[in-house]
């Protein structure tokens, strides 16, 4: 079993690191919608002699921007309350072009995995008033979702380029790429690698939406693990049948005898508090009997208050769950 953390303030220093490795992480992950590559150069370091103390080589997976829908920077947390107007767009939150051409009166915007909920009321050329529908805090660069809404972005961003350029020179081992969702997103990608020299690196394909839940019997030979990311797949399903498509991608790839990791909200309790919900680990346990050969944590270990706690309760739950597997 590969248990994977993510990368952030809360887990960026070399003895912390350390201390993830001899509880057992095999990998980290670097999320790069928060930062480039270069700008990471620290924690990267940082990473690098964790592993030499220890002893071990642990993977490096950079998560790449791909067609991924962000919010713009804001300078501070925003705390939205409900029927609250929020402006997207000139003289408000920055918003990719794209996006703004595609929001009609009607749609509804989920932020940061469904955290928060608008619907958009009016629009013109360089903006879009929303109201707020469920309310809560966001931060700037949080996820976007536009339920029932097709929106066809590059496979690679500029950005993603950049830092793919660089993948080689910091020890990159991995790409996660986002929102899969046929065969041409991974060959484009495949040949991204291949122009930087890069085709040796593992590949994780991302499923986040129903049309890549759909397809992946097509593409899934073209990556080496595929990826239940339960962050915007449970945004763009409704939430109640997420377990249905996590079940229906683990009976997929036990089938095809295909490696694949399940991440998002393992243990997301566990940001705020020393100690897990019964259902996290029950969930993560589950992942186990269903084959699962990869855990993933994100938040808990990038910005929660107890990264090691976090960790050593994956492993212990994932131990479990291989012991009964």
């Amino acid at each position: 079993m590969n248990i994977y953390v993510s990368l952030g303030p809360s887990c960026c220093e070399e003895v912390t690191l350390a201390a993830m490795l001899r509880l057992g992480v095999t990998g980290f992950r670097l999320n790069l919608s928060h930062g480039s590559l270069a700008e990471r150069h620290p924690w990267i370091t940082a990473l690098h002699r964790a592993a030499a103390s220890v002893g071990v080589q642990p993977e490096l997976i950079i998560d790449l921007r791909g067609p991924e829908m962000r919010l713009g920077y804001l300078p501070h947390p925003l705390a939205l309350h409900p029927d609250e107007s929020l402006l997207l767009g000139a003289g408000g939150i920055a918003l990719d072009s794209d996006i703004l051409a595609a929001l009609t009166p009607g749609q509804e915007i989920l932020v940061d995995d469904g955290a928060v909920a608008l619907v958009v009321e009016e629009c013109n050329d360089s903006s879009v008033r929303c109201r707020c529908t469920q309310a809560g805090i966001i931060a700037g660069c949080k996820s976007l979702t536009l339920p029932g809404l097709p929106l066809r972005r590059s496979a690679i961003s500029p950005a993603d380029a950049e830092d793919l350029a660089l993948a080689a020179a910091y020890g990159v081992t991995a790409v996660m790429q986002p929102f899969v969702r046929s065969r041409a997103d991974l060959l484009a990608l495949r040949q991204a690698l291949a122009a930087q020299g890069l085709g040796h690196l593992r590949l994780f394909a991302k499923v986040e939406d129903a049309q890549g839940v759909e397809t992946l019997e097509d593409w899934m030979d073209l990556c080496d693990v595929v990826t239940v990311a339960r962050g915007d797949l449970g945004s763009n399903l409704p939430l109640w049948e997420l377990p249905r498509a996590q079940k229906r991608i683990a009976a997929a790839c036990r089938a095809a005898g295909h490696d694949f990791l399940i991440v998002t909200h393992l243990l997301q309790s566990m940001i705020q508090s020393p100690i897990p919900t019964r259902a996290e680990v029950t969930d993560i346990y589950n992942a186990c009997l269903d084959g699962a050969t990869g855990l993933m944590l994100t938040g808990e270990t990038a910005q929660g208050v107890y990264p090691l706690a976090a960790v050593e309760m994956l492993v212990r739950v994932a131990a479990c769950g291989q012991q009964d597997r």
